[in-house]
């Protein structure tokens, strides 16, 4: 453990707990990419190969097609909403603990944001 307030990010690294956590955390995000590029690209799929369906309309000028390209943006919030409560219940505990046990590495306060 350093004395000071400089890290020692090699040890860091090769620390088996952070191993994990970035392992861990690289998992997740890679299925939350892949779920949103999927349901991204189910909208152009549709509109080319399911017309039908997206032209039902569902009240006056609303159809099924304009739902689901508004749906994107509630499938975004979905996705970061899942990550914040997976990072601040898992990721965010296991990051304390090893920053703790390397001296309590600090971070800077840059415009209200921790970097």
């Amino acid at each position: 453990m350093p004395a000071s307030n400089v890290a020692d990010w090699d040890a860091i690294i090769r620390d088996p707990r952070f191993q994990s956590l970035h392992r861990r955390k690289t998992t997740f995000l890679w299925g939350l990419m892949a779920i949103s590029v999927v349901y991204y690209f189910l909208l152009p799929v549709g509109a080319a190969y399911y017309q039908d369906l997206f032209k039902i309309r569902v009240w006056g000028v609303v159809n099924v097609g304009i739902l689901f390209a508004l749906s994107e943006f509630v499938v975004a919030w979905v996705i970061a909403l899942a990550y914040s409560r997976k990072a601040s219940r898992d990721y965010d505990v296991m990051a304390a603990e090893i920053a703790k046990e390397y001296g309590g590495v600090k971070t800077e306060a840059v415009e209200g944001v921790l970097v």
